[in-house]
C-alpha cells in the first residue's frame, strides 16, 4: 500500500512538473512582411500556438537587405532561429559555408505537397535545404494595336518569335517590340539551354552562344529592343513606362503588373493582351525567384522535429493559398497553385485578371535562374552583361567579346575549381 502511494505520488509529481515546463520555443524570421502582412502572421501564430500549448513562436521581421548579416551574426554567437526566409541564390551560398541544416527528413512527411520544380531549386549537392513558400513567373503583356498595325495577329510562342515579332513592330511602325532584362543574360542562356559553366570552366563563347547573341544584335540594330535601360541591373522601371506610353509593343512581367498598367493608363490596359511567357527548350518559365523558409546551422537537434512540424504548417496548401492571396504571387504546392483563384478566368475578366491566370498555367515550370556554387558570382556576371553589351550593340566583335570574358571567368575558376570538378548551374 505504501509503494502504491508513493508511486502515485511520483506520477502526479512528474505531471505537475511537466506542467510547469517551459514550453519549446521557436523564432522564425521574415524579411520585408511588416507592416502589410502583420496581421498574416501574427494570425498564423496565435491559431499554432493554441493548437500546440507546448510550443512558443517569436516571428521576428527584418528589412531584406540585413537578413543575411543579422542571421550569420547569431548563427556565429551560436543563437540561431528556427527558420529563416531565404531565396535561393543565398540559400545555395549559405550552404557551400555550412550555415544551413539540410530538412530532407523534416520535409519528408509533405514532401509531395510542394512543387517538383520549388524543390529542385533547393536541391544542392542531393540534400534540401529548405520548405518552399512562393514564387513568380513572367507573362506577357502586348499591346494589341500596335500588334495589328505590324500585322501580328497573336502572342508569340517563343523566345525566336518575341525576337522576329520585334523586329516586325519596329519595321512596320518605328516602334520597340521588346525589352528583355540582359543584365540577367545568365539566366537567359540556361532557360534557353545553353549553359554558363561546365566541369567548373565558363563555355559561354561556344558557336551557339554566339549565334544567340547575335539574334539579340540583329533585332537591336532593327531597332525592335529598348534601348533605354537594356543592360540596366533593373531595366523593368524602364520598360513598363515604355509600354504605358505606348512605346512598346511586348513587356515581360509579373501579374502584378497588369494593375499598375490598369490603374496609371486605362486606355493602355483597355487594349492590353496577355499570354503565358513562352517556356525555353529547357521547359523552364521566364521570372521565377523562389522564397522559402530554410533551418540555420546550429539549432538545437531536440527542437527539430518540433520545427520540422511547425514548418510544414507554415507552408502547408492552405497558409499558402491565403499569402499568396494577399500577396499577389504564386503558390509553391501543387493543390494552392492548382486553386481555382489562380485558374479560372472569370466571365468577362480583363487583362489583369487573365494574368492571373496565364502566370498559373506556367507554375509547375518555375525555375530560379543562376548559377550555384561558384564565389563572387555577381562580379563575373557583370563581366559577361558587358561583353553582352558590347556585342549587341556593335561596339566590338561577338565572339570577340564573349572569348574574352571567358578567359575572365576562367582565370578565376581556376583559382576556386583547379581540378575543373562539375559546379552545378540553375538548371
Amino acid at each position: 500500500m505504501k509503494l502504491k502511494t508513493l508511486l502515485t505520488a511520483l506520477v502526479a509529481a512528474s505531471l505537475a512538473a511537466s506542467a510547469l515546463a517551459a514550453p519549446q520555443k521557436i523564432e522564425f524570421w521574415t524579411f520585408s512582411m511588416k507592416p502589410k502582412f502583420t496581421p498574416y502572421f501574427e494570425g498564423i501564430v496565435k491559431k499554432y500556438e493554441a493548437a500546440n500549448p507546448g510550443v512558443k513562436l517569436e516571428w521576428v521581421d527584418f528589412p531584406w537587405d540585413i537578413i543575411q548579416t543579422k542571421l550569420v551574426t547569431r548563427i556565429v554567437a551560436g543563437t540561431p532561429p528556427a527558420l529563416v526566409n531565404l531565396n535561393v541564390p543565398w540559400a545555395d551560398e549559405f550552404a557551400r559555408d555550412g550555415l544551413l541544416t539540410p530538412v530532407d527528413e523534416l520535409i519528408a512527411p509533405a514532401r509531395e505537397r510542394y512543387l517538383r520544380s520549388a524543390l529542385e531549386d533547393l536541391n544542392f549537392g542531393g540534400k534540401t535545404y529548405g520548405f518552399p513558400l512562393y514564387s513568380n513567373v513572367a507573362v506577357i503583356t502586348y499591346n494589341t494595336e500596335i500588334f495589328k498595325a505590324a500585322g501580328i495577329t497573336r502572342a508569340p510562342r517563343s523566345l525566336d518569335e518575341q525576337l522576329a515579332f520585334a523586329r516586325q513592330i519596329a519595321q512596320r511602325t518605328g516602334k520597340a517590340g521588346l525589352c528583355p532584362a540582359l543584365s540577367k543574360i545568365d539566366g537567359l542562356m540556361m532557360q534557353q539551354g545553353l549553359a554558363v559553366i561546365r566541369d567548373g570552366r565558363a563555355v559561354f563563347d561556344s558557336p551557339a552562344h554566339v549565334a544567340f547573341i547575335r539574334k539579340l544584335a540583329d533585332t537591336y540594330k532593327a531597332g525592335g529592343l529598348l534601348k533605354d535601360g537594356l543592360f540596366a541591373e533593373d531595366n523593368f522601371p524602364v520598360a513598363i513606362d515604355a509600354y504605358k506610353g505606348g512605346r512598346l509593343g511586348m513587356l515581360l512581367a509579373p501579374p502584378t503588373a497588369l494593375k499598375r498598367i490598369q490603374s496609371d493608363t486605362k486606355d493602355i490596359y483597355a487594349i492590353t493582351g496577355v499570354a503565358p511567357a513562352p517556356l525555353g527548350p529547357t521547359g523552364i518559365a521566364d521570372g521565377g525567384w523562389l522564397i522559402h523558409f530554410g533551418v540555420p546551422a546550429g539549432v538545437k537537434k531536440s527542437l527539430l522535429p518540433e520545427i520540422g512540424k511547425f514548418a510544414r504548417y507554415l507552408t502547408n496548401d492552405a497558409n499558402q493559398l491565403e499569402f499568396a492571396k494577399q500577396a499577389s504571387v504564386y503558390p509553391a504546392t501543387v493543390q494552392a497553385a492548382n486553386d481555382p483563384f489562380f485558374m479560372a478566368v472569370p466571365p468577362g475578366a480583363g487583362a489583369a485578371e487573365k494574368a492571373v491566370s496565364a502566370g498559373a498555367v506556367s507554375m509547375p515550370y518555375s525555375r530560379t535562374m543562376y548559377v550555384a556554387g561558384v564565389d563572387d558570382y555577381n562580379e563575373l556576371r557583370r563581366t559577361l552583361v558587358k561583353a553582352v553589351e558590347a556585342g549587341v550593340t556593335g561596339r566590338a566583335d561577338i565572339q570577340a567579346a564573349l572569348s574574352e570574358a571567358v578567359a575572365i571567368w576562367n582565370r578565376k575558376l581556376t583559382k576556386q575549381f583547379p581540378k575543373a570538378q562539375p559546379v552545378s548551374g540553375g538548371i
